[in-house]
């Protein structure tokens, strides 16, 4: 009977192992979940910071751009406003005639001299003159068309006239030239 009992003290001794172990296992999964949550929430912490940075970033890119065009841009209102001013300086010179050249000689120079400065300006800042000539091909992205009307020796969508000039900003177009543009169809 005395190998019973040792059997049994063996026993005891591997219930005890086992509920021990168990416990230690215990002890190490609820710290490997606890470690596992933390994980969790440090790379939740980590990907809300990412996109806060990106954001961020996107922000800075989107205010340098907005502020460039604001540069850019930004007199646009008050340049077309200013173009009709420099259609009629442009028509007034036009139309003096050389007997009015010689009579109001100062007064016509002084115009010449506006409008050069006025020209000088819109340099400074950006505007080009769009001028077309009769017999360019009509470019509906820099031209407006006033009128159509069939001449003979041209092609569709020549140029027949000039009515004014157009304008660019930068690379925005401010105004369309306004021309007559041939509808003479091809022979």
């Amino acid at each position: 009977m005395a190998e019973p009992k040792n059997e049994d003290f063996l026993d005891d001794i591997a219930t005890a192992e086992a509920e021990e172990l168990a416990e230690e296992l215990m002890d190490i999964s609820e710290e490997e979940l606890e470690l596992d949550a933390l994980r969790a929430e440090r790379d939740d912490y980590k990907d809300k910071f990412m996109r806060a940075l990106a954001d961020a970033e996107n922000m800075r890119k989107r205010s340098d751009k907005a502020r460039r065009d604001a540069e850019q841009y930004g007199g646009s209102k008050l340049a077309r406003d200013m173009l009709p001013v420099y259609d009629n300086m442009k028509r007034a010179l036009e139309a003096a005639t050389d007997e009015q050249k010689e009579v109001a000689a100062g007064l016509l120079e002084g115009v010449e001299l506006t409008m050069r400065a006025l020209k000088d300006v819109f340099q400074k800042h950006g505007i080009e003159v769009i001028t077309p000539e009769v017999g360019d091909r009509f470019d509906p992205n820099v031209h407006e068309a006033m009128f159509e009307a069939p001449v003979p020796g041209t092609k569709a969508g020549d140029i027949i006239q000039v009515s004014a000039e157009g304008f660019m900003l930068h690379d925005r177009l401010l105004r369309p030239a306004q021309v007559g543009v041939s509808s003479t169809p091809a022979s």
